[in-house]
């Protein structure tokens, strides 16, 4: 009985929620080719116009050596990681702690991985390490992550 009792426990605070508990352990990982288009994309967004994104000239002379893409856009693969991945679909960044150690250049390709440390049974919380690394190996944003997962399944839309 007390085993029924505790898997209750444990399900109840996952239940609807479309992936899952996932496990301590559990990792993802999603890898793209960042372009122009992207900053571009990110300043429609946001406004973020510096000279490093859009003056060749200027960033090739910097300790960058090139146009550099906004850190929204590194750190956006992780966005999409915890929504589609791990935990998935529902899931929100509560917090999130980040250094950013290498900048990314226009045309480099960046690989961002989530790797679960830590779940709350009673609640769809999880921490997961953060990584982006660009098509070298080299670490360009570290760091860890709450997130949140909303139970979608147990949504129902109106008529």
């Amino acid at each position: 009985m007390q085993n029924v009792l505790k898997l209750e426990k444990i399900m109840s605070g996952w239940n609807g929620v479309i992936k899952g508990m996932p496990h301590v352990g559990a990792t993802a990982e999603r890898s793209r080719t960042v372009s122009g288009r992207d900053i571009e994309l990110f300043t429609e967004m946001t406004g973020d116009k510096n000279p490093l994104h859009y003056n060749r000239k200027l960033a090739e002379a910097s300790v960058f050596g090139g146009l550099i893409v906004q850190g929204g856009v590194t750190s956006g693969i992780l966005n999409a990681l915890v929504a589609e991945d791990l935990p998935g679909p529902g899931s929100v960044f509560l917090g999130v702690e980040w250094k950013f150690s290498k900048a990314v250049l226009v045309g480099d390709t960046i690989t961002g991985r989530v790797k679960v440390t830590s779940v709350r049974e009673d609640k769809p919380i999880c921490t997961i390490e953060t990584f982006v690394r660009n098509q070298k190996g080299e670490v360009c944003l570290s760091g860890k992550a709450t997130t949140y997962t909303l139970p979608l399944s147990s949504i129902h839309s109106p008529g």
